[in-house]
């Protein structure tokens, strides 16, 4: 009875060849393991820092967007500082520019004029 089956189904007396097969097979699917395992691994702290950059990026943008309204309503209010003063009258405004330049106008003259 030389040849009795064993548990995984080789005669017995081919025992040693048919172990060492599985080890080797047993083997290369650790060696696989470990190296899924470290790539795994990897994009799990990958993953991490890409949430936590999200995390800043977000914050930022949200820090931005409150200096982005409190600009907006700063330039409102300018905007409507203008308008009032473009809504006075346009005679007088005209009348104040004309007596800006004769007065440039003839100090430039009186300059010129002492040399």
């Amino acid at each position: 009875l030389g040849f009795l089956l064993t548990g995984d189904g080789a005669p017995a007396g081919n025992y040693g060849y048919t172990n060492s097969g599985y080890s080797v097979y047993e083997e290369e699917n650790e060696r696989l393991t470990e190296s899924l395992r470290t790539k795994v691994s990897a994009i799990k702290s990958l993953s991490i820092e890409i949430g936590t950059e999200v995390k800043n990026q977000n914050k930022l943008l949200s820090e931005m967007d409150n200096d982005f309204d409190s600009a907006t309503g700063l330039l409102g209010a300018t905007m409507g500082r203008l308008r009032m003063l473009s809504r006075g009258s346009q005679t007088k405004l005209l009348c104040y520019m004309m007596l800006f330049a004769l007065f440039v106008f003839f100090v430039t003259y009186w300059i010129i004029k002492l040399r």
